[in-house]
């Protein structure tokens, strides 16, 4: 058995709400919903958003994922300037990458990084 790819499910308090905040704000497209699951997609990064119930007593709010992409600073000032959320702004870690912190409305932590220049 080969593993093929792995998808980030997110945990939301209105998928509606959250759907608007990744499609429009940080530029996904919607991949599928149904009933209070949907995926959304941008380029080969997927992730899906749960709301309603809690079948696996996961908090809303509590995930982490950590996307890598090309230009962290131009996506960086894009997203801003459509109103996202920022926890921590783009800067060099001395781990080799240059990264970025934004929150979607329930908290959920999205980290967009890219190798540093200094690596």
């Amino acid at each position: 058995m080969a593993m093929q790819e792995a998808v980030s499910v997110l945990r939301v308090g209105n998928l509606e709400v959250s759907l608007k905040y990744y499609t429009e704000i940080l530029g996904f497209t919607q991949d599928f919903k149904f009933k209070n699951y949907a995926g959304v997609k941008s380029g080969h990064t997927r992730l899906h958003l749960a709301g309603g119930e809690n079948d696996h007593q996961r908090p809303i709010g509590g995930g982490t994922v950590y996307i890598f992409c090309d230009d962290v600073d131009a996506y960086y000032a894009e997203i801003k300037k459509k109103g996202a959320t920022v926890k921590a702004e783009p800067k060099d870690y001395p781990y080799g990458m240059r990264d970025f912190i934004a929150l979607d409305p329930d908290g959920n932590h999205l980290a967009f990084g890219c190798e540093s220049a200094k690596a």
